[in-house]
């Protein structure tokens, strides 16, 4: 009988793991393998030597000191919870789930390592790996966005789909993945946390990418609540739609807009720019303190 591995991805990774006995009995009867996942009853040893990287993992930093902390709670706890693995051959095994624990096992000195066994094709690997990264705790909402968009390209989900690969309601996934379309200094910082996801929910209403660097530089040097941007964004956007009613004054051509634009994403700054009907200009960079401007010349690798 055909096996139907799509039905298990819907029900998200806990039933991807746990389908992982009857994959395994069907095509190696002859090893001892996992009975049933789900009841905790049989586990096998598998020696670290033997198992490859993870060719589709998305987590490729891990925090070393992390790492060796985890390494000493094995020397004393042992592995708590099995990693998981695919077989490539009688003494080669590919791991799907539980990069940490292994590289923190190597550290602690083990030689085998506790596994759960079961069959998956490349795109199997890549999804579970990909929903394994995004139930990380300590997953950042930029690493979140990533981790969704590569599920909806690269396994060409849908976002009603996704959504229940990963538990999440479609606004839910939606909100993660607008948050690329926000300028790349901007995403940065969500990464880096020096702003929350909310803060950023709350710069994506406004349209104008240049206002979108304005009320983000707003709230790195006051240290704006979300509450306070909301706020802010709320007077920002309701301006615009007076400015709209405005006459229009003589505007730049579309394509020194888009220059302006791309400008002021890459120096992190609103930039100034004039531009006459011979094609004659300025461009202005406005800097705020001594540290941005020396911000903005290492970005022109210019040296004083």
């Amino acid at each position: 009988m055909a096996k139907k591995p799509r039905k298990a991805l819907g029900r998200g990774l806990g039933a991807l793991l746990e389908d992982s006995n009857t994959d395994q009995k069907s095509s190696n009867k002859e090893s001892r393998d996992i009975t049933d996942i789900s009841s905790g009853a049989s586990i096998n040893e598998i020696p670290l030597e033997q198992i490859e990287v993870n060719p589709f993992q998305p987590r490729t930093d891990f925090d070393k000191q992390a790492l060796e902390e985890l390494a000493e709670s094995i020397k004393v706890q042992g592995i708590i919870q099995p990693i998981t693995v695919r077989k490539l051959s009688k003494d080669s095994y590919q791991l799907i789930s539980g990069e940490r624990r292994t590289q923190a096992s190597k550290l602690a000195g083990l030689k085998s390592i506790p596994a759960y066994i079961r069959m998956a094709d490349d795109q199997q690997m890549l999804e579970m790996a990909l929903i394994e990264n995004i139930q990380r705790e300590n997953l950042n909402s930029i690493e979140i966005a990533l981790s969704y968009q590569r599920l909806l390209t690269e396994c060409d989900l849908k976002q009603e789909q996704l959504g229940d690969r990963v538990g999440k309601n479609r606004t839910t996934v939606n909100n993660y993945l607008r948050l690329l379309k926000l300028p790349p200094d901007i995403q940065l910082a969500i990464r880096d946390k020096r702003i929350s996801m909310g803060h950023a929910r709350a710069i994506i209403n406004i349209d104008d990418v240049d206002k979108q660097l304005d009320v983000f530089k707003r709230i790195l040097q006051d240290d704006l609540s979300v509450r306070k941007v909301e706020a802010l964004v709320r007077e920002l956007t309701s301006g615009e739609s007076s400015e709209k009613e405005k006459p229009a004054k003589s505007e730049m051509p579309y394509e020194a807009k888009q220059v302006q634009s791309k400008l002021s994403s890459h120096f992190g700054t609103k930039i100034g720019m004039k531009i006459d009907k011979n094609n004659k200009g300025e461009i202005k960079i406005p800097f705020l303190s001594k540290d941005d401007l020396n911000r903005i010349l290492d970005i022109l690798s210019v040296e004083l």
